[in-house]
């Protein structure tokens, strides 16, 4: 599937099939500039999942103002916009299945401690720590370039754009998008992630799982308690706690095929408050990570097992409230070559690399259930920087050049798949 690209008269390069002069993703300067001041008014004003009121009416004004037609999902946050031609009462033209773009547009509640930047965040305890307002403008830049494209004539086959909510609310916004119709008609779907250890100006790819399936767990132990000079006349719930923190993850390592990565990790532990009392009461949460979608799927009977035989031995009672997350994302082989050669035939062989696979959770992978499709790496990471900016943390930023980069990969993948069917 792989394709060369080919010297248009302007410079560069332009996709086989596309007409003289034309490359899809190309942007106009001006456009360039406007997307980078739409990322940074996201930027500036995160909202949490289920709350992206002002991002969803700022996303649907600049669509309405390039003459499209968006709906906001019946959640009241989030939006749809299909773009192309259309046959009647919606369907695509000749039956062909659309290829929808995935943006999630909600931000962190996390503060920003970038101490240097212009557009830092302006509400207190929130921040697009996790490039969400990156990804929302890269599906943006991609609908305005191919609403211009379809005006011209130029985009023979129906896009759809789909501003997801609530991704970072488990288990994600995407199930709502999905029961509003997101994926009526559509045949394949791709997303980008922000990835802050690969430069701007490339991505990176992966068939097969490039994230982890993540649930999290809730555990309340109980028993009587008493002095700390007698602990053989209660439930030593400490110690109880303690063993499960140390004893489940083991029993769970040696109940499934090593090669699944089941893995229990612990966020938090709470129990007692003077030295010399035993607690009647302790908490635990953490999360539940996996690689392969079997042994998720059979995660909660296991996990819950380990869970009782450890508490049971320490004589506490359990109660557990296990909370299922996201699948792995596990990419198409034919949709990630659509993403290749998409990149190829803009940037060339050398702005795409391989990506390994990550133990973080991704709610995208709750379309890929449904439609093949494929999710890649988005290099952020200013070329020549050492210092890596992770995800998750304050003072994550993004470099701006990487918008233009996915609204290239973008708009040139739509027209590759439409050429391809």
């Amino acid at each position: 599937m792989s394709r060369e690209s080919e010297a248009d008269p302007s410079g560069e390069a332009a996709l086989p099939g596309a007409l003289p002069g034309v490359l899809p993703g190309v942007l106009p300067e001006a456009l360039r500039a406007e997307l980078v001041a739409f990322r940074r008014d996201l930027h500036m004003h995160p909202e949490l999942g289920n709350q992206e009121f002002r991002t969803t009416a700022a996303i649907k004004a600049r669509l309405e103002k390039a003459g499209l037609r968006p709906r906001v999902l019946a959640v009241g946050t989030g939006l749809i916009c299909d773009i192309g031609p259309v046959g009647a009462e919606g369907a695509a033209v000749d039956g062909v299945p659309v290829l929808a773009m995935r943006a999630d547009i909600d931000a962190l509640p996390i503060p920003d401690t970038k101490t240097e930047c212009a557009y830092r965040s302006t509400v207190p305890d929130r921040a697009h720590a996790c490039g969400h307002d990156v990804h929302t403008t890269v599906v943006l830049g991609a609908g305005l370039v191919l609403a211009e494209l379809h005006r011209q004539g130029r985009l023979p086959r129906r896009v759809r754009l789909i501003f997801q909510p609530a991704e970072e609310v488990l288990p994600g916004g995407a199930a709502d998008a999905i029961a509003d119709g997101a994926l009526d008609g559509v045949g394949r779907i791709i997303a980008v992630h922000c990835d802050p250890r690969v430069d701007a100006g490339k991505v990176g790819l992966r068939e097969g799982a490039i994230t982890s399936a993540c649930d999290r767990l809730e555990i309340s132990l109980d028993g009587p308690g008493g002095h700390t000079a007698r602990p053989h006349l209660t439930t030593d719930l400490v110690t109880a706690a303690a063993r499960v923190v140390t004893d489940v993850p083991a029993l769970v390592g040696r109940r499934v095929d090593t090669r699944a990565g089941l893995a229990v990790t612990w966020g938090r532990i709470e129990s007692g408050h003077a030295p010399n009392v035993i607690p009647q009461h302790a908490e635990l949460s953490g999360t539940v990570r996996c690689l392969d979608i079997d042994a998720w799927r059979q995660a909660p009977d296991i996990v819950v097992a380990a869970i009782d035989e450890v508490a049971n031995l320490h004589r506490a009672k359990s109660e557990i409230n296990y909370v299922r997350g996201v699948p792995p994302v596990v990419n198409d082989g034919d949709v990630t070559a659509l993403l290749r050669d998409a990149m190829v035939a803009r940037r060339g062989e050398s702005a795409v690399e391989g990506t390994e696979q990550s133990l973080g959770g991704e709610d995208f992978s709750w379309y890929l259930e449904r439609v093949p499709g494929s999710m890649a790496r988005l290099g952020v990471r200013p070329p020549g920087e050492r210092t890596v900016r992770d995800l998750h943390q304050g003072d994550f930023d993004a470099d701006e050049s990487a918008i233009t980069v996915g609204v290239e990969l973008f708009t040139a993948a739509a027209l590759l798949d439409a050429a391809d069917r």
